[in-house]
């Protein structure tokens, strides 16, 4: 209880029973969710802590702005007034100089007009790209975060580390399987290579390579 005092939060935040430090025992009224959205929270069907990360981002109220304005159909009106209004000089532009289809300035009254859905899907896209790149960012070197690199990289490392193996592709070959098993070919004795190379000599992958066909150049 002193430490909970000196440091501003509650015993449970200090014993690790709640991840709110600054919000002890907040009234979830006072949050306006949803009985779908509290069910949603607690059923563990999504990452809450990712979801709190996207939410509390600085771009977060500019994505739901945007959002709300398209969903409210608030700048619609605007919308349709633009394109009608376009729509209007291009027809005075047919019907006065009669141009060719490809007349730029025509194509260019054309091109003018926007559609509400393809603005707001282009700005909230922006917005996400932003969001979802800075907590990648921010998360790039966690533990449980995916190594960089694939597995397809990392056989291309191998592969190329195993063609500087001298010898025939048969070498190759072994070296590389010794790569995968993380067993270093280099350390080997000349009687476990030998043995290691029959062995390898009779597996399929071998057979079936284009390594067992090929003279080394």
């Amino acid at each position: 209880m002193e430490l909970a005092k000196f440091y501003g939060v509650s015993t449970d935040y200090l014993l690790c029973l709640t991840e709110n430090r600054n919000h002890p025992g907040m009234e979830l009224t006072e949050l306006h969710l949803s009985d779908s959205m509290v069910e949603l929270l607690k059923s563990g069907r999504i990452n809450n802590r990712l979801l709190c990360e996207i939410a509390t981002h600085e771009d977060f109220v500019t994505l739901i702005t945007d959002t709300e304005i398209y969903v409210d159909g608030v700048a619609t009106a605007h919308f349709q007034n633009f394109n009608s209004l376009l729509e209007v000089l291009r027809g005075q532009v047919l019907s006065q100089y009669q141009p060719v289809e490809e007349d730029a300035a025509l194509k260019a009254l054309e091109t003018m007009q926007v559609q509400e859905e393809d603005y707001f899907c282009q700005v909230t896209h922006r917005t996400w790209d932003t969001i979802l790149h800075a907590i990648r960012e921010a998360h790039k070197n966690d533990t449980d975060s995916a190594p960089d690199g694939s597995n397809g990289m990392k056989l291309i490392r191998d592969a190329k580390k195993a063609l500087a193996v001298p010898g025939s592709y048969l070498d190759v070959f072994t070296a590389l399987m010794c790569t995968q098993l993380q067993i270093r070919y280099e350390k080997l004795s000349e009687q476990e290579r030998t043995v290691l190379k029959n062995v390898m000599k009779k597996t399929p992958a071998y057979k079936d390579s284009p390594l067992s066909r090929m003279k080394r150049r």
